[in-house]
C-alpha cells in the first residue's frame, strides 16, 4: 500500500501543519469496557478530525505533479458530509488554491459554515453524500476542476500517520476499532499495522443503518444499500468503494455494526469519562468495543475517535439521554 519511505514522508507534511495528536488511557474508559482503553485523539487537528491529514499530502503532492505542468488545476471541487470537506480547503488555502464542495440538502450547519470558513464554496445538492458526490464528479468535467475523491492513495497515506503515531506510542495493542466511512481511515491503519509487522486485529465499525461496507465485507461482494439514514455522518455512505473494501477484506478482522442508541451512549460516555466531544462516527469504535467488552476483557484495546464535529443542538440532545433522529 505504501512503504516506510512513503509514510514517513507524509508525517515531515503533516507536521509541518500541526503537532501528533495525543493517545491517552482513560481510567472511566476502561471500566466501563473492562479492558485498558486508549484513545486515539483526532478531535485534536486544526480541524476537528482525522481527514485533515489526508488533505494535507493529497494538496502537498497535487502542487508538487503541478510544479511540472503548464496548465495546473484551476481549482478542486469534493463532495462531503464534512470532515473531508474541511480538509481539502484546508490544506488548499495555502496555495490560494480554489475549492468547491458539494453538500447534501439537510447537512450539518456547523460544518457547513466550518468548509466555508476554510475558504471553500459551499453548493447544497442531492438527498445524501452519493448523489453529491455524483453530482459533484459531473461538475469537475464541466467546470474544469480537479475532482477529489473520499478514497485516494494520497488521502490513505495521509491519514495512516495517525496510526504510526498511535503504534509507535502504544506497544502490545490486542486490537483497535475504527469507524468505516468511505474507508480512508481504516485502510491507513491496515497499512502501518502491516508495514511494521503486528499482529493487532483492525476492528471496522459501522452503523446498522448504513452497512454497505459490512454486507459487502460479509458476502464478498460489493453490495450497496438504498439509504444510508444514521446520525453519524461519517459513516452515511451507501455505495462501497472497490479499492477500500478491497483493503478491507484483505486486513479486517471483521466489522461491528452499532446501532444509534449505541452511538449515542458512548457519545455521553466519552464526554462524562473524558470531557471530549464526539461526533457519531468519532464515538462508534468506543461502542463497538463496549458491545464486544466480553471478547477483550483485560486486554489492551484501542478505539479512534475520529473527529468531534457535531451540531451543537445534536450533542446537546445526546447528552440528555436522546438518541438524535437523522
Amino acid at each position: 500500500m505504501f512503504s516506510r519511505a512513503e509514510i514517513e514522508d507524509a508525517t515531515r507534511i503533516v507536521a509541518r501543519n500541526f503537532a501528533a495528536t495525543p493517545q491517552y488511557c482513560w481510567p472511566l474508559l476502561s471500566q466501563r469496557a473492562g479492558c485498558e482503553v486508549w484513545m486515539k485523539h483526532e478531535n485534536h487537528t486544526p480541524t476537528g478530525a482525522f481527514k485533515a491529514r489526508g488533505g494535507l499530502l493529497y494538496v502537498d503532492e497535487l502542487q508538487r505533479a503541478s510544479s511540472s505542468r503548464t496548465s495546473p488545476p484551476a481549482g478542486l471541487i469534493t463532495a462531503t458530509r464534512g470532515n473531508h470537506g474541511q480538509s481539502i480547503p484546508y490544506a488548499a488555502s495555502r496555495y490560494e488554491l480554489p475549492v468547491m464542495v458539494l453538500v447534501p440538502k439537510g447537512n450539518s450547519p456547523e460544518k457547513n459554515g466550518a468548509m466555508q470558513a476554510w475558504g471553500a464554496e459551499l453548493v447544497v445538492y442531492g438527498k445524501d453524500f452519493d448523489e453529491a458526490r455524483v453530482e459533484a464528479q459531473a461538475r469537475a468535467d464541466q467546470l474544469q476542476l480537479q475532482f477529489v475523491p473520499s478514497f485516494h492513495p494520497a488521502l490513505v497515506r495521509g491519514v495512516a500517520t495517525y496510526a504510526l503515531e498511535l503504534f509507535t506510542a502504544v506497544s502490545d495493542l490486542k486490537t483497535v476499532y475504527v469507524p468505516i466511512g468511505m474507508g480512508s481511515g481504516i485502510s491507513g491503519l491496515i497499512g502501518v499495522r502491516d508495514l511494521l509487522g503486528l499482529t493487532t486485529e483492525v476492528v471496522g465499525v459501522v452503523s446498522d443503518r448504513a452497512d454497505a461496507v459490512a454486507t459487502s465485507f460479509e458476502t464478498g461482494n460489493l453490495t450497496e444499500t438504498s439509504s444510508a439514514n444514521t446520525f453519524a455522518d461519517g459513516m452515511a455512505c451507501r455505495v462501497p468503494d472497490p479499492e477500500a473494501l478491497e483493503i478491507i477484506r484483505r486486513g479486517a478482522a471483521r466489522i461491528v455494526r452499532v446501532s444509534e442508541d449505541e452511538i449515542a451512549a458512548a457519545m455521553r460516555a466519552i464526554y462524562t469519562d473524558t470531557h471530549n466531544v464526539a461526533e457519531g462516527a468519532g464515538a462508534a469504535s468506543y461502542a463497538a468495543l463496549l458491545q464486544e467488552r466480553e471478547l477483550q476483557r483485560d486486554q489492551r484495546i484501542a478505539v479512534i475517535l475520529t473527529g468531534g464535529n457535531v451540531d451543537a443542538s445534536v450533542f446537546a440532545s445526546v447528552l440528555r439521554g436522546e438518541t438524535p433522529v437523522p
